[in-house]
């Protein structure tokens, strides 16, 4: 996680930052103990339970069970990459960190020049569309329901009907061509030199979520030109990618997580006129289907969304391919289905803000409304239709994760398609034969929940006293954890401990980036602690108990082999492992 940056320097800035200091710049606290508490800034609650521990350096949520030190706080909070959180820090700790390689230092010039050609662009397309040459582009605004202050705010502009005049707008200011270029701002001519890729088009600044320009899309105002492309955007750029933008997420995102709830639509108007009218919380796709990119980045800042897409043919295709997404990211999603020939931004004009937001707040589920759409193109009262809609619902039940919702599902396909429960059930199961790794789902999820309570202790234990772990680390190995989490977090403090580093909560952090093993390590040090006299004891007991617990395991695991040895004839291989399984019980009871 750490990447070029030197572990030192890290343990450095940890050392001189206090978390109190910075998260209290962020949320009130209030002391607790010795402790502060607060509501959390991730999830909706009433009660506090994000606590933050002064003495370890540390922060947990015991309600959605984020966690982690410092730099964690800050990148899920500002929405920063770990370069960057460390940039943050560095400055106010005053720390100065090292150079990056030359190379790198290239590339970072070279993106920085590419985000000020960007935004010299949008600032003269701005300027045009206020200009005398603005005037069509300004009554097509008024037309659709713009208001110049709406135009202002999401910086929509004017490309002028010329072959050259954002070229020479930009040569004027010693732009180096070459950039220009790769900015996608221009195109090369067959016999030589450049011309404007945007011409006589409307505007729309695309943003990343930093609200920095970084590509356009534009609107044909040549009503006549039936050759002409309705809309183009920009290509894909060092600074633009299609799949990874969300229009309008850069105004919008702090009104999701408030309202812990995202509305997607399609286009650039169906933000703008909501937006205009108070909905806040609301991104646009670009008449794409979403992809993953997208939907982890809503995803950090809620998991509820309501999709609002034409109600024709291609908009419900692509609601249906989009639904896949948000159930493999666990996401919760609802469909809000508007009247034929409606899209949001119509809908708003001709029946306002409030209409449009009882339609949301009456969004259909997505089981019922991908088996609503299935059933106007086949007929569930006969085998062939049942058949072709059991072929499109079954996948979807199959990944939706919430044991208790897929149950729900399954009982409202069985009611619909007048089948018995067990033929959906046995269906199903054969999805999930015919995929090589489903096998192994269910075996995850328990070991995913089933935390070994002893190895917890252990790792809470360790996270309180260093000399604790040279004990622990002469009596077990990282293997002898069986859960996956703590096996990695005691690897962890052996090579701290091996570099002659200090073993704390906020430093491993540092060396973690999935969120299950923060959680993990900050929900172990946030555990009471025990009392001095009975820690040896307990100590003890627990390395006994991972012990017996790795032999029978070992035990288990001999046993099926020597099943496995006899039902094959495998004489010389069935010697082998029983002179193994003896070998394994005489050391049991030796020690």
């Amino acid at each position: 996680m750490a990447g070029r940056i030197p572990e030192h320097i890290l343990d450095d800035i940890l050392s001189r930052v206090d978390i109190v200091e910075v998260i209290s710049g962020y949320i009130p606290l209030k002391k607790a103990g010795s402790n502060f508490r607060a509501l959390c800034p991730f999830h909706h609650e009433k009660t506090p339970s994000f606590m933050i521990s002064p003495a370890r350096q540390i922060y947990h949520c015991f309600g959605c069970g984020v966690g982690g030190n410092v730099f964690n706080f800050l990148m899920k909070y500002e929405r920063l990459e770990f370069p960057e959180a460390v940039e943050m820090l560095a400055k106010k700790s005053g720390i100065t960190l090292p150079a990056f390689e030359k190379q790198d230092q290239k590339t970072t010039n070279a993106v920085t020049e590419l985000y000020t050609i960007t935004e010299l662009a949008a600032v003269y397309y701005e300027q045009n569309l206020h200009s005398p040459a603005g005037t069509i582009a300004k009554n097509y605004l008024s037309r659709r329901g713009i208001t110049p202050g709406t135009a202002k705010v999401f910086r929509l502009g004017l490309a002028l009907d010329k072959w050259d005049g954002l070229l020479n707008y930009l040569r004027a200011k010693n732009v180096r061509l070459a950039l220009l270029e790769k900015s996608g701002l221009i195109l090369p001519k067959e016999g030589g030199g450049y011309y404007d890729r945007f011409r006589n088009r409307l505007m729309f600044c695309l943003f990343d979520i930093k609200a920095r320009p970084v590509g356009f899309g534009a609107r044909t105002l040549d009503e006549k030109d039936t050759t002409a492309a309705k809309y183009i955007n920009s290509p894909e750029t060092p600074l633009y990618s299609k799949g990874k933008t969300l229009y309008g997420f850069n105004f919008t995102k702090d009104a999701i997580r408030e309202n812990d709830r995202a509305v997607i639509v399609e286009g650039y108007l169906d933000l703008m006129i909501p937006y205009q009218q108070g909905l806040h919380n609301i991104v646009a796709s670009l008449g794409t289907a979403l992809t993953y990119e997208q939907v982890r980045l809503l995803k950090r800042y809620t998991r509820n969304v309501v999709m609002v897409y034409d109600p024709d043919n291609a908009g419900q295709m692509a609601t249906l391919r989009t639904l896949d997404i948000f159930l493999e990211e666990d996401m919760n999603v609802r469909i809000v289905s508007l009247p034929q020939g409606f899209d949001p931004d119509l809908f708003v004009r001709k029946h306002g803000i409030d209409k449009f937001k009882e339609k949301i707040g009456d969004a259909e589920d997505l089981f019922d409304y991908q088996l609503r759409v299935l059933k106007t193109r086949y007929d569930i009262s006969h085998a062939t239709g049942k058949k072709n809609i059991f072929s499109e619902m079954l996948p979807l039940i199959r990944k939706v994760k919430n044991a208790i919702v897929r149950s729900e599902y399954i009982k409202k396909l069985v009611e619909e398609a007048h089948v018995p429960e067990f033929e959906v059930r046995d269906e199903l199961n054969k999805l999930k034969e015919a995929r090589p790794y489903s096998a192994l789902d269910t075996i995850v999820e328990k070991k995913k929940s089933d935390i070994n309570p002893t190895e917890k202790l252990l790792v809470k234990l360790m996270l309180e006293e260093n000399e604790l772990i040279h004990r622990i680390r002469e009596c077990l190995t990282p293997a002898d954890f069986q859960d996956e989490r703590t096996a990695k977090i005691v690897s962890g403090m052996f090579e701290l401990l091996e570099q002659g580093r200090a073993v704390e909560a906020n430093t491993l952090i540092s060396h973690f980036s999935d969120d299950e093993t923060l959680a993990f390590i900050c929900e172990s040090a946030f555990m009471p602690e025990l009392s001095a006299e009975h820690k040896e004891e307990v100590v003890e007991d627990c390395i006994q108990r991972l012990k017996n617990e790795r032999a029978k395991l070992l035990r288990k695991h001999l046993h099926e082999e020597i099943k496995t040895a006899q039902y094959l004839g495998d004489e010389e291989r069935l010697h082998r492992l029983t002179q193994e399984f003896h070998q394994l019980i005489k050391k049991e009871h030796t020690t």
